[in-house]
């Protein structure tokens, strides 16, 4: 374990400034290359403790300007036109990188690690990932994956998507039988 002192705040781990154990990959390909921490020898806790006012005073500024953009973004909607078959299964799927791009397209500057999604978009529908705009703000988007826009703006009133063409084998029985017992 190597012990970190953390220079913002960092989910399910802690707090700007706190001190914490980590495993060495960890903090090795991830911690310490992103700058979300520093080792903590002597010298690096002196000068922690010495700037510690100054990048309080620094985290508190970006926090809160993230806070202005995120309520100015508040209920953005992201659509994204894609291909799929019968089911609504996309072909490939959405990842983060599409839904940067298509927050970029309304208005909102982002990165694809600022993206948080679990697992990428595979069916067609309404979902909703969180965009970190700050280790501390998180911004809902509505990311909605349709076939065509008129397709789009039905699922983002809430219908639901019904296509004309199908025929279910229910119908097709009744068809059937109805031929059937005119014979």
């Amino acid at each position: 374990m190597i012990d970190l002192i953390l220079m913002q705040r960092v989910e399910k781990l802690g707090q700007m400034g706190e001190m914490v154990k980590v495993k060495p990959g960890y903090a090795r390909n991830f911690l310490l290359p992103q700058g979300k921490a520093i080792r903590a020898t002597k010298a690096n806790i002196a000068k922690f403790e010495q700037d510690r006012v100054q990048l309080e005073a620094q985290n508190l500024k970006r926090r809160e300007e993230a806070e202005r953009i995120a309520e100015r973004m508040e209920g953005l909607s992201v659509v994204l036109i894609r291909s799929a078959g019968e089911s609504g299964n996309l072909y490939g799927s959405v990842s983060a990188r599409d839904i940067a791009e298509g927050c970029k397209a309304s208005g909102l500057t982002v990165g694809r690690s600022q993206v948080q999604l679990d697992q990428p978009i595979k069916m067609l529908g309404l979902s909703t990932v969180r965009v970190e705009l700050h280790p501390e703000v998180l911004l809902p988007v509505t990311v909605n994956v349709a076939r065509s826009p008129e397709e789009a703006e039905k699922q983002a009133r809430g219908e639901e998507i019904q296509r004309e063409e199908e025929i279910t084998l229910e119908d097709e029985l009744v068809a059937e039988l109805g031929a059937a017992t005119r014979d």
